[in-house]
């Protein structure tokens, strides 16, 4: 169900309060523009600002606005069981189709502390969840032989977002949990290489900038030609790198900014780009001749 070309999609703030008609206008963007589904309320929503009232609120607003057109994947995680479980409670009573949990940051679990977490979230809450592994913002990894527990132990713990480098893991996974379980890419330049060792798609930074495009390159790769694929990889490469040179969602979201989809405004400790950078960004934006208006 889960799987193709997901938008990790911004949350877009206005005079310090978030901005919910932008948030409806992105949604129909994506729906436009055939996205297979909105992840709300991830890193590139900036979760970590949200107060939980907001945190809740985006989801139900998603929700209640997308109204069945497209899939709404909510991100639920925490560094605190309770906490992940309170914001699943509430992603499953306003509707969301599953959610997105990431690896609890900061505290550092051992593996046995992981197990528990994501045990006890997945037997309280019957949705489909989603694993977040991405070890460079969290200070842990979930191994593979905890995600293989996991999945054993229980049944709606569907896949993974795998935001790391390391290859060996995905043929780890895949070899192990087998096809059904849904790996899907964390990092828009490694999308390819996972999915030729069975990845299903991506969470994208770069598909709330161009959504068609990188739906192309997913769905050429999840029908084998690989050929395509590629030429849709290469053709990418460089917006793929250049949303990347400062701290993600800072120049995704000043990309939104100048094709005219938000403010261009962040909480703190987030703020706004470099003026080299941002230059930078804007004139790769204008080599995909991009509708902007800056």
């Amino acid at each position: 169900m889960f799987y193709g070309s997901i938008v990790a999609l911004i949350t877009p703030f206005k005079d310090g309060d978030v901005d919910y008609e932008s948030l409806k206008k992105l949604i129909d963007f994506h729906v436009n523009n055939g996205t297979d589904a909105i992840l709300v309320c991830g890193t590139s929503g900036e979760s970590p600002t949200l107060t939980f009232e907001e945190h809740e609120r985006v989801i139900q607003e998603a929700v209640a606005y997308a109204k069945g057109r497209i899939k709404v994947i909510a991100g639920t995680g925490a560094n605190a069981t309770h906490e992940a479980l309170e914001l699943t409670y509430y992603a499953k009573k306003a509707g969301a189709d599953a959610c997105l949990l990431v690896v609890p940051y900061y505290n550092k679990p051992t593996q046995e502390g992981l197990y528990q977490h994501f045990k006890t979230v997945a037997d309280e809450v019957d949705i489909p969840i989603i694993l977040y592994n991405i070890p460079s913002r969290t200070g842990v990894e979930i191994s593979v032989d905890t995600v293989y527990r996991l999945v054993k132990d229980c049944p709606n713990i569907i896949g993974s977002k795998e935001s790391t480098p390391n290859m060996d893991r995905i043929s780890e996974l895949r070899k192990k949990l087998g096809d059904e379980f849904i790996i899907l890419s964390g990092d828009d330049s490694l999308t390819l290489p996972m999915m030729a060792l069975g990845a299903k798609g991506v969470v994208s930074v770069a598909s709330n900038v161009m959504p068609r495009e990188v739906k192309a390159m997913v769905d050429y790769a999840l029908a084998g030609d690989f050929k395509k694929a590629m030429q849709m990889h290469y053709y990418l490469y460089d917006l793929f790198k250049v949303l990347f040179i400062e701290t993600n969602p800072i120049p995704v979201k000043t990309a939104c900014w100048a094709m005219g989809m938000c403010e261009k405004e962040f909480r703190l400790p987030l703020c706004p780009m470099k003026p080299e950078n941002e230059k930078l960004l804007l004139d790769t934006l204008r080599k995909y001749n991009l509708p902007l208006v800056v």
